[in-house]
């Protein structure tokens, strides 16, 4: 088969949206990680400084998925300001048998933004506490959103707040929340204001500087971090991790590029020190929250398994929907030179 099956970002929404199966593939997707032979090579990341840009490439092999994915993903943070959005990219989906392009996934970032926020959902299934209900969101843009909705689907949530830099953005999310979601949101002036009453903190923000304080934090909290998936971001005051019980989403990447990064810099977490990842948590191989007492943080730097998965989620319910067009990609013998 030489087809290859292009889908559009308003296909993919069509297709793909924010709900429990989303959740349970990224669910099976970290799973993978820690039960089977997973191939998943170093993020590639390209700076571009002088524009506040960045690319990163991210890719994993999955056994028993007849498929990969590799993603190729800019972020250019100073696009709002020419009405852009700062995040887009597409996925390729590769066929494991033959390396043959099954589909191409034009999805401005739709996917990635899906399944980080259903990451966001699996951390608060596996860690928060049952009952949380209370949730404090840092960020005012897609993600922030996405994360908030993707915690009513595994938790009982009933009340956020929003903080973001720009006191408008946080209103303008909150309205929009609120109305679609149901439950009372709010814009907080402050960081520290927004996660007083808080059961589950959700950090989605391009900070360079740490915008949640150690002592601000109580005893029952879940954070999930998921903003510092470069070396130079920072949301997450070091002397947290000193403080909580500490899961990564890749050890391998949070000690280069995560929120641990960073405690390690700082002379605060020993460099070779081990910690339990989500995937190993869901696979029943470490445990999850130990306590209603205890404060828990997962940091999540975002995983070329959940692209590879959630691109074959994405392949097979176009399939199933007849969705996208077909390409023949073979190249008549006749044309080769």
């Amino acid at each position: 088969m030489t087809d290859m099956l292009v889908l559009t970002e308003p296909d993919l929404r069509r297709i793909v949206r924010l709900d429990a199966s989303a959740v349970e593939c990224v669910e099976d997707a970290f799973a993978a990680l820690a039960t089977k032979p997973v191939v998943m090579p170093p993020i590639l990341r390209l700076d571009l400084v002088e524009e506040r840009g960045e690319v990163d490439v991210k890719t994993a092999y999955v056994p028993g998925l007849e498929g990969f994915a590799i993603k190729v993903s800019p972020g250019f943070f100073d696009n709002p300001k020419l009405g852009l959005p700062s995040l887009n990219g597409l996925m390729i989906l590769f066929s494991t048998k033959t390396g043959l392009v099954k589909a191409l996934l034009l999805d401005n970032g739709y996917l990635t933004d899906v399944r980080t926020a259903a990451a966001g959902a699996v951390a608060a299934k596996h860690l928060s506490r049952k009952d949380s209900q209370n949730a404090a969101i840092f960020g005012a843009g897609i993600q922030a959103r996405l994360q908030l909705e993707a915690l009513t689907l595994v938790r009982p949530i009933r009340q956020a707040r929003i903080w973001a830099r720009d006191f408008a953005g946080a209103e303008a999310a909150a309205r929009d929340l609120s109305a679609a979601l149901g439950i009372a949101v709010e814009a907080a002036r402050t960081p520290q204001a927004a996660c007083a009453d808080a059961d589950i903190i959700v950090t989605t923000t391009p900070a360079e500087q740490p915008i949640l304080k150690a002592e601000w934090l109580r005893p029952g909290q879940h954070v999930t971090a998921m903003g510092s998936d470069s070396e130079h971001k920072n949301e997450i005051d070091p002397a947290i991790l000193t403080r909580v019980r500490y899961i990564a989403d890749s050890l391998a990447q949070t000690r280069r590029l995560g929120e641990l990064h960073h405690a390690i810099r700082a002379g605060l977490i020993e460099a070779d020190r081990s910690f339990p990842e989500l995937g190993q948590i869901i696979a029943g191989q470490a445990p999850g929250r130990t306590g209603p007492e205890e404060i828990t943080l997962c940091d999540l730097t975002g995983t070329g398994v959940q692209d590879t998965a959630i691109a074959t989620l994405a392949h097979a319910r176009a399939q199933a929907a007849g969705a996208g067009r077909s390409i023949d990609t073979k190249t008549p013998t006749g044309d080769l030179l």
